[in-house]
């Protein structure tokens, strides 16, 4: 918990809610053990959506296609959005998932490694969302840049590792210490890029909002 769980619980508590079948699904997500952006993560996201407006979203992580619905469902404009998944018993969950809310066609899943996948794609996209694998974020982070037009937002989730990214590397459990190692990394190059002005929000498990600039001295910032 990074928030005091009583602040969590009360804000949780103002929200509006979702639809029927985004509740669903992220209700038969968590029965199964697949993780979902967290309800404060959904409301920061739905206000990032309408104030982006984004004509191409690309997702990072689709797992069984629950943020891809939640962000064609709340993005104002009727944008196309292409989702990368690389674990194959979710992917034909998540191409259900689509058609049950009626968004196959909307909604392009690409299969495969998104190391690999990234390459090969030639964008602008002017939101990307990053979910996948925690480890990997700074090796996508390239591509990702390379993909994202300027003015475009990079939005990353859970940055914050339930708050063990402030301890020592030597406070993680070892088998964490890589993720811990890399997601650093991640978070220093993210607001130290001189082509990006990042923040780092310690909503849900911590969420940084990156937008991508013409080349900026930090200085002046």
């Amino acid at each position: 918990m990074i928030v005091d769980e009583r602040f969590v619980t009360y804000i949780n508590s103002l929200d509006t809610g979702n639809t029927k079948l985004l509740d669903q699904i992220e209700k038969e997500a968590l029965e199964t053990d697949v993780p979902v952006i967290r309800k404060e993560t959904q409301a920061c996201l739905k206000l990032l959506l309408a104030l982006k407006q984004p004509a191409r979203i690309l997702e990072v992580g689709t797992a069984v296609g629950f943020s891809a619905i939640f962000m064609k469902t709340y993005n104002p404009t009727d944008g196309v959005l292409t989702t990368i998944e690389n674990y194959g018993p979710r992917i034909p969950i998540a191409r259900a998932n689509f058609k049950r809310a009626g968004m196959e066609e909307g909604i392009t899943l690409l299969e495969g490694d998104a190391a690999c996948v990234l390459k090969g794609l030639s964008g602008p996209y002017d939101l990307i969302f990053m979910d996948a694998a925690k480890a990997q974020y700074i090796h996508f982070l390239p591509d990702v840049l390379r993909l994202l037009e300027n003015g475009g937002m990079l939005i990353s989730d859970n940055v914050l590792q339930d708050g063990d990214i402030i301890e020592s590397r030597y406070a993680v459990i070892r088998r964490n210490r890589t993720i811990h190692k890399r997601m650093r990394k991640y978070l220093y190059v993210l607001t130290h890029h001189d082509q990006l002005v990042t923040t780092v929000l310690p909503v849900g498990d911590g969420i940084t909002v990156s937008c991508k600039m013409q080349r900026i001295n930090k200085n002046d910032i």
